[in-house]
């Protein structure tokens, strides 16, 4: 039995064979009609476009490359990553997108990740999570004119496609949370300092307690490293201080468990002696003890729309605001509680 080729799908759609092509290639001037009477031509026939092939001819693969921010191994323990993920794999499958990932330990490997998918045409764009401050990948991705969307946002770059949380509202509300319960003394335990995300939620921090004239402690804004190995002795040096925080915001649900889990530790009881509030709201956050008060940032949203809003760039749309902002709202759980 000879296989069935374009020519045979497009005498039964009734189309030329160019537009069947242009239906494989998922062309934006092709009708929703005629690329729907076509696709149903080829599941009719059992029609499999070879995409190498078609590679060959049109220069582009249908695989988007995902470069990780860290090494696997550190990404899927925080279920964040596995529900962008989903997000991602969602749209990337209803336009029949592959998602080829890339997993460095430093940014050298990263920039080296990146140079072997642009120059070995091997994906169209590329999404790049976790941006940082001056981001050596961004400058390369523009130096080679590659399209490419940031999952959060450039500092340098305003032009660039992006998908992102406005966190320094976030982190505003969030803390105007625990303003409003009564806290005057609130600490902070940031992310890494050199990713944007990080910068901005200890922006919308800061803000907050100034309008309230309340005092910002340097001493009580940590690094989350601060529940790793020896650096334990700060964080208990500022709970036996005097007059410790009575709350903390926390910038990351996980980074949040492992701090209840110190501070008890340390005989501090949440939300009792200390009030901890956080950011993601994934699953596991419900499930803590206590229940976590955290800022639902849409995850599943952020991975589906950054992917939406790369293969509308790839397929010619015109973008008329290349950054996008997904809402968040705040989830009031048991982790904190009106000061006594």
């Amino acid at each position: 039995m000879s296989s069935v080729t374009i020519k045979d799908v497009a005498r039964l759609a009734g189309v030329s064979p160019s537009t069947v092509s242009r239906v494989i290639s998922n062309h934006p001037k092709i009708s929703p009609a005629t690329k729907k009477k076509v696709r149903e031509a080829m599941e009719a026939l059992g029609y499999h476009p070879n995409i190498m092939a078609q590679s060959l001819v049109s220069k582009n693969t249908q695989t988007l490359g995902l470069v990780l921010p860290h090494s696997a191994e550190k990404i899927f323990v925080n279920p964040f990553f596995s529900e962008v993920l989903r997000g991602m794999l969602a749209y990337a499958n209803i336009k029949q997108y592959d998602i080829l990932m890339s997993s460095a330990n430093n940014p050298k490997e990263e920039i080296e990740a990146v140079t072997r998918m642009v120059l070995g045409r091997r994906i169209d764009g590329i999404i790049l999570m976790a941006p940082r401050q001056k981001d050596p990948i961004v400058e390369k991705l523009l130096e080679y004119q590659f399209p490419f969307v940031l999952l959060g946002r450039s500092m340098e770059h305003d032009h660039v496609l992006s998908v992102n949380n406005d966190n320094i509202k976030a982190a505003y509300d969030i803390t105007n949370h625990l303003i409003k319960q009564g806290h005057k003394r609130i600490g902070f335990v940031s992310g890494p300092p050199d990713l944007v995300v990080s910068i901005d939620r200890l922006e919308g921090y800061k803000k907050a307690l100034l309008e309230a004239g309340l005092p910002v402690h340097p001493d009580w804004i940590i690094g989350e490293d601060v529940l790793q190995g020896n650096a334990f002795h700060a964080l208990t040096m500022i709970m036996n201080s005097p007059e410790p925080p009575t709350a903390f915001v926390v910038t990351d649900d996980v980074v949040a468990f492992g701090l209840i889990r110190e501070l008890y530790a340390a005989g501090f009881h949440v939300p009792q002696d200390v009030s901890i509030v956080s950011f993601n709201n994934i699953v596991l956050s419900e499930l803590s003890n206590p229940p976590i008060t955290t800022v639902d940032i849409g995850i599943y949203h952020l991975g589906y729309l950054t992917v939406q809003h790369l293969i509308r760039k790839l397929s010619g749309e015109e973008i008329e605001k290349p950054q996008m902002i997904v809402p968040h709202r705040l989830i009031i759980r048991e982790s904190s509680m009106k000061l006594q």
